[in-house]
């Protein structure tokens, strides 16, 4: 039992962290150049520090500024925000959502949404 719960929140974690700081959501994915999977990878690093807390690693707040410098176009920042904002969905209660939705701050990164499931992705310019 401890042990799937344990899997479920790592999973969770997992999501949340991918999700975490891509300013991404299109209403036309094809024009879109950013994708979910290139911003969950890009913040692979982050999920250490999503999931247990301590210091963040440098090559987290490397991959935020990767994904906020890959987020040119309104299209990609809208993408971003969906990816980010699936990700919290999935990863409700816990303190993972809070953890992630402090990585730009941590990182001195602006990011343009709130890491949150109940941000309005359409509204990102």
């Amino acid at each position: 039992m401890a042990s799937a719960a344990r899997n479920n929140g790592l999973q969770a974690a997992a999501v949340l962290l991918a999700a975490l700081l891509l300013v991404q959501s299109g209403s036309s994915p094809a024009r879109a150049a950013l994708t979910c999977s290139t911003v969950y990878n890009t913040l692979l690093p982050c999920l250490p520090y999503v999931q247990s807390g301590g210091d963040v690693p440098a090559a987290c707040c490397g991959g935020i500024r990767s994904v906020v410098a890959a987020a040119r176009t309104t299209a990609d920042r809208r993408t971003a925000c969906i990816c980010l904002k699936n990700v919290a969905a999935g990863a409700a209660g816990g303190p993972y959502i809070s953890r992630a939705a402090a990585l730009p701050g941590r990182c001195g990164v602006s990011v343009p949404f709130k890491i949150s499931p109940n941000v309005n992705c359409n509204a990102v310019n």
